[in-house]
């Protein structure tokens, strides 16, 4: 009788084991729809592959004059650093090469955009200005 009740604990524990590894496809609306996975986060906040995501950057009081004075939002962003003084992006192709360099200071709202692929013969600066607004 001890033989059979154990064998019936340990099923029982090895079937409700098995079954909480399973995922409930009703969501919270009551409906039987699979919910869209989350993106996950991306090292050295680089979106996945294909199109960009700037969802965290477009945030940002100095996107807009970025995009704007590129002329493109296919652009990788990247932060190199970002503290209560300053913050630094890099902008890549789509092939990682490094475009721009954005360096905005916080107390002032002074923005700097450089062309770190330029040629030797000319001034990298694209933009330097207090933006309005900030």
């Amino acid at each position: 009788m001890n033989k059979m009740l154990l064998i019936l604990i340990a099923a029982a524990m090895m079937l409700t084991a098995c079954n909480s590894n399973q995922t409930n496809s009703v969501n919270d609306t009551g409906s039987n729809e699979q919910s869209a996975p989350t993106e996950t986060a991306q090292p050295d906040n680089e979106p996945a592959e294909g199109s960009p995501n700037h969802g965290e950057w477009s945030s940002l009081p100095e996107y807009d004059v970025i995009v704007r004075t590129i002329d493109s939002p296919d652009y990788i962003f990247r932060t190199l650093k970002d503290n209560e003084n300053e913050r630094i992006l890099l902008l890549a192709d789509q092939d990682g090469k490094e475009k721009y360099k954005t360096i905005f200071i916080k107390n002032t709202s002074r923005l700097k955009i450089i062309d770190v692929d330029v040629d030797g013969d000319r001034d990298g600066q694209l933009f330097n200005d207090v933006l309005e607004n900030s």
